[in-house]
């Protein structure tokens, strides 16, 4: 192949060693580190050093946001002059699928695996105070603590308000039936389904975790809480299920800021550019710039310095 790019942290790393010994330019995609915050000391020590240890495989090393870069630079991962921001972004829906955040009684969605990433746990508890309020929720989503999940709305006495609707290729429509959109977790890169709600316009209410932050304006078009803080997450939700013109308005900021921000078109013309500056007679650096990066790099390894195979044409 012209370039390899890797994606994940398993795929990404043994992607980044496997061009590197074929003398393929590669790009790798950070969707978020395996070493974020939440994720406990001793594992972040570890993904961390895997990580620095493939780093300089990669000509560059696009971020899905500002703070994936500097998580990236507190632990030593990769060298600025390697790293560029590029902002996750969706495709555009049909209009029809837009929301009304105004109606009542207003319904809650989340969409997100129920793995421990994703706390459902502290979203439920933080709903059983606000029981005398009208709401329902829906919880899109499969995984290995679905059960569990069940059983705590069902010991909270939730289990009437809250809908299980598993794996569905249709939260496009879901969404547009919803007035508050949610987003409970321990960790995350710059996660696409809160684009997925403004984008339908709803207000967003998130964790202040990875880089929700550059899409989540608290106060502006959602509420930002802290991880696993129950108390300050019912008061968000107390505030938008009890008050439907700020949910309207957050909403309607949600969905200009998609449009500004975090169209795929965006996405897309960004990390094209970054492809062809980095492809060899394509604009980019020279095939002899490129082998000579590869040699830097054998030398660096261990490896006698010996040119690389040219890049397939």
């Amino acid at each position: 192949p012209d370039l390899l790019s890797t994606h994940s942290p398993k795929a990404g790393w043994l992607g980044r060693v496997a061009a590197w010994m074929a003398g393929v330019p590669v790009i790798f995609t950070a969707h978020g580190w395996a070493f974020s915050e939440g994720v406990g000391a001793t594992k972040q020590r570890l993904y961390a050093l895997a990580e620095r240890l493939v780093a300089p495989f990669a000509l560059k090393i696009i971020a899905v946001s500002d703070h994936d870069r500097e998580l990236a630079a507190q632990f030593g991962v990769g060298r600025p002059g390697q790293f560029v921001t590029v902002h996750n972004g969706m495709p555009e829906v049909d209009d029809r699928l837009r929301a009304n955040p105004s109606a009542e009684p207003p319904h809650l969605v989340m969409v997100a695996r129920m793995e421990a990433q994703k706390d459902h746990r502290t979203l439920l508890q933080a709903l059983k105070p606000l029981a005398n309020l009208d709401w329902t929720l829906s919880l899109v989503g499969t995984g290995p603590l679905m059960e569990e999940t069940r059983r705590l709305a069902e010991e909270l006495g939730l289990a009437k308000r809250v809908t299980f609707l598993g794996e569905r290729r249709d939260v496009a429509e879901i969404l547009a039936g919803c007035q508050i959109f949610l987003l409970v977790s321990n960790h995350e890169g710059f996660p696409r389904s809160i684009l997925e709600a403004m984008r339908a316009g709803l207000p967003v209410i998130t964790s202040d975790v990875g880089g929700s932050r550059e899409s989540v304006v608290d106060g502006e078009n959602g509420i930002l809480v802290q991880r696993r803080d129950v108390d300050g997450l019912t008061r968000a939700l107390g505030k938008l299920i009890s008050n439907p013109a700020l949910r309207s308005r957050m909403g309607a900021s949600g969905r200009r800021s998609f449009e500004e921000n975090f169209q795929f078109s965006t996405l897309y013309a960004k990390t094209r550019n970054i492809y062809r500056s980095v492809l060899p007679d394509r604009g980019g650096m020279a095939e002899g710039e490129w082998r000579d990066s590869r040699s830097s790099l054998n030398t660096r390894a261990g490896k006698p310095r010996t040119d690389a195979p040219g890049v397939a044409k």
